[in-house]
């Protein structure tokens, strides 16, 4: 259990980089919805083993986190439902199934899919915070280099 908690928290901090470096993130009301994609070939070994994901250029990995702003804090983390839709330039749907991973204090959803080299995927993500009435509407776009 130990070395799964500890390969989450590694998962996490490798993660949070790459969404403050490209601002994948939308704002809305006082929910921040982060969000990236990257080929699951740079995570590390003990992390896609602990997740069951296989490390490969021709695989992606979608991951999406919720926080709830608070006065004077970074924000709290919080369960949502999401629902993910991934089209990509031929406007083809790819199946993008998240799962949620609870850490501590930490929520997030990950899901993993095939990708081709070069292909462009636009995200479209219905978010739902636990407790709200309506949902928050966050998008972004990834290139996916398999070569």
């Amino acid at each position: 259990m130990t070395r799964l908690v500890h390969s989450l928290s590694v998962l996490m901090f490798m993660l949070l980089p790459l969404a403050v470096a490209a601002e994948n993130s939308t704002r809305a009301g006082e929910y921040t919805i982060h969000h990236n994609a990257l080929t699951t070939d740079s995570l590390p070994a003990e992390v896609a083993s602990a997740y069951g994901i296989q490390r490969s250029t021709s695989r992606g990995l979608l991951n999406v986190s919720v926080i709830r702003g608070k006065p004077g804090m970074l924000g709290e983390p919080v369960h949502a439902k999401i629902n993910v839709t991934a089209k990509n330039l031929y406007g083809q749907i790819k199946p993008v199934e998240l799962r949620e991973i609870v850490e501590d204090k930490a929520i997030y959803y990950i899901a993993d899919f095939p990708v081709a080299h070069r292909e462009m995927l636009h995200f479209q993500m219905e978010v739902l915070p636990e407790g709200e009435n309506y949902p928050v509407q966050a998008q972004m776009t990834q290139e996916f280099y398999t070569d």
